[in-house]
């Protein structure tokens, strides 16, 4: 893993900093203890640097004119309002104007992912509260992030709510350091060399989220050239980070570790390669977590010196000491 701590933006109050509407916070002790040593974390808080101050009246987000969509889909923005619930005074335009500034201004920050406070009216990522209808409707986004996310469509961006989820954690946490590391490709003078080199080095960790990515992925860095390295750039960033997006499946991971077990399943015995191929098809079902396997892979990987697996991002995604794989 670099050295270099990635740097993570994060709703203000997740960090315990005292700038909810009623003045209080809510720390995410994960978030504080466990993953702020690994990172340089980037605090906003919309509302209080939009200039409504702390405390202050609650808001909420209102629907302005009836919009067909598909079941489950997102109210569009255009037919979103945010109002003060005491007043009934209209705020759009004010964490609007400032989430657009603010947006601009993150996107030349070189971050490498985004927490954001789940059901705020400026914050929430997805699901966030919509009121106007014969009843409130869980289909909207923050204003704030949805600045952000059209800002920076290809950045790692989570809510607190979803991380309790021991798979979008460990996706989420993934997804910045692959991001970290891709950043740090394009931001140097490099080759398109560089790039084969990137992909191979991320083959594995890709046909755990996506085989079908990978192989287009492929294509692409086959067909770049030192010309177009602009486009070869933005092209495998948006495919990259999309393909990263897919929940890697227990299912997956097993085909993975497979596939890494045949570089150096000759050289075990009948009873270690039957162990090995247990302990995979052990977590294919679900029975035990993906860090018992992959524990065995880096023994033998280890052992035997096998270069290329040693190359590999998929044997260490993410620090060790954050124990994701414990818990997927």
């Amino acid at each position: 893993m670099s050295e270099e701590r990635p740097r993570i933006g994060i709703s203000s109050c997740l960090l315990g900093e005292q700038v909810r509407f009623d003045g209080g916070h809510k720390r995410d002790p994960f978030l504080v203890e466990t993953f702020g040593p690994h990172v340089e974390w980037v605090s906003v808080c919309p509302e209080e640097e939009a200039g409504f101050g702390t405390p202050r009246d609650a808001m909420r987000l209102i629907l302005t004119a009836p919009q067909e969509r598909a079941r489950g889909a997102r109210f569009d923005a255009a037919v979103i309002k945010l109002i003060v619930i005491k007043t009934g005074v209209g705020q759009t335009e004010r964490l609007r104007s400032y989430s657009d500034t603010k947006a601009d201004l993150l996107a030349r920050s070189d971050l490498s992912g985004y927490i954001l406070k789940k059901d705020s009216p400026s914050c929430g990522m997805e699901r966030v509260k919509v009121y106007g209808g014969t009843m409130p409707e869980r289909a909207g986004r923050g204003l704030f992030a949805e600045a952000l996310i059209a800002k920076v469509p290809n950045l790692p961006v989570e809510e607190d709510g979803r991380m309790s989820d021991p798979r979008l954690r460990e996706n989420f946490i993934e997804r910045v350091f692959a991001y970290r590391r891709l950043r740090t490709l394009f931001q140097s003078q490099w080759t398109v060399g560089d790039l084969v080199k990137f992909h191979t080095a991320h083959k594995l960790t890709l046909m755990a989220h996506s085989p079908v990515a990978y192989r287009s992925l492929g294509r692409l860095v086959a067909a770049a050239t030192p010309a177009e390295r602009l486009v070869s750039a933005a092209n495998y960033e948006q495919q990259f980070m999309a393909a990263m997006r897919q929940i890697a499946t227990p299912k997956r991971h097993a085909n993975v570790l497979q596939h890494m077990f045949g570089y150096f399943s000759k050289s075990l015995s009948a009873d270690a390669r039957t162990e090995m191929l247990d302990l995979i098809d052990e977590h294919r079902l679900g029975k035990i977590p993906l860090i018992v396997p992959i524990t065995l892979v880096r023994h033998y990987v280890r052992q035997f010196k096998v270069a290329y697996l040693e190359g590999q991002t998929y044997l260490q995604p993410h620090p060790r000491e954050l124990s994701l794989r414990n818990h997927v």
